[in-house]
């Protein structure tokens, strides 16, 4: 089932109307819709998106080739231009397509808008890996104190979303690096993560192997989860219980073993056939 990236608060509610602008005071930062140097604009230190698909961005590039930059940049003034808020990716599609100048919306940002807003245009295009969203989501808490339900106020989700998206940190790497390059999807690591970590290799190895479905992962951990924690200890019998054993093996000429505890115990007699079992049977009502 697609994910809902229908977001509460959308790139219109973080970013102030520019539509009028009044009097700025001298040496205030420039704020509103401008044209600038590609070469002027540096990265977002704060970007969550790790990884960009290296051909979806070429034919964004072709594209803005052809059309031009239709929806500009999102930036913020910096010591020697501008530095990027959102739109990373179209950014360097432009570079790509050989662009000089590019549209941009020139806003005053703290540093926890400028993950706020990258975080919120990735979201609204589905545009990042679950990862890459939970990292952002961690950021968020961790840099600037929000809680999880701050956090979901301020990118539009549930506080679940939030905290289910966090949970995924804590996978295993091996499962983590499945999860990034889609091997497998977050509704395959939620349901691995019922699972300890050394079942959770076993059972992602499974998964992986035969191409299961989120349903049937689901399915396999239930079996899993099902199946006794641990095997019974093995217990080493005495010298006087193995001399008991040895002594009820002659007497009834079958394997006997011979368990006992505080409250008792219990002999197992072993039989291979149903003419030994008659034959142990006979020997334990003397009839042999």
């Amino acid at each position: 089932m697609p994910r809902k990236t229908g977001l509460g608060k959308g790139l219109g509610a973080l970013i102030p109307d520019t539509s009028w602008q009044g009097e700025r005071e001298a040496g205030a930062p420039q704020v509103g819709v401008a044209e600038a140097p590609v070469e002027a604009i540096t990265p977002n230190p704060r970007q969550p998106r790790a990884t960009i698909d290296r051909v979806a961005l070429q034919e964004l590039a072709d594209s803005i080739r052809e059309h031009g930059l239709i929806q500009p940049l999102i930036v913020t003034q910096s010591a020697n231009g501008y530095q990027l808020i959102a739109g990373e990716r179209r950014w360097r599609a432009a570079q790509l397509a050989g662009l000089t100048t590019v549209p941009v919306v020139i806003k005053e940002a703290a540093p926890q808008q400028m993950l706020e807003l990258a975080l919120v245009e990735n979201l609204q295009r589905a545009d990042l890996n679950p990862l890459e969203e939970a990292a952002a989501f961690r950021q968020l808490m961790d840099e600037f104190r929000l809680t999880q339900e701050k956090v979901a106020e301020r990118v539009g989700r549930s506080r679940a979303a939030v905290a289910n998206a966090v949970r995924l940190l804590k996978l295993p790497e091996p499962v983590k690096a499945r999860l990034a390059d889609g091997t497998i999807s977050e509704g395959h690591a939620r349901a691995l993560q019922a699972l300890d970590d050394a079942a959770m290799l076993k059972a992602l190895a499974t998964v992986t192997r035969n191409n299961l479905s989120v349903r049937q992962t689901e399915e396999l951990v239930r079996r899993i989860l099902a199946e006794p924690k641990t095997k019974a200890k093995k217990v080493v019998a005495s010298a006087e219980t193995r001399s008991l054993e040895d002594r009820m093996r002659r007497a009834l000429g079958t394997k006997v073993n011979l368990f006992r505890s505080r409250k008792g115990g219990k002999v197992i007699i072993h039989f291979y056939s149903d003419e030994e079992l008659d034959a142990v049977y006979r020997r334990i009502i003397g009839k042999d």
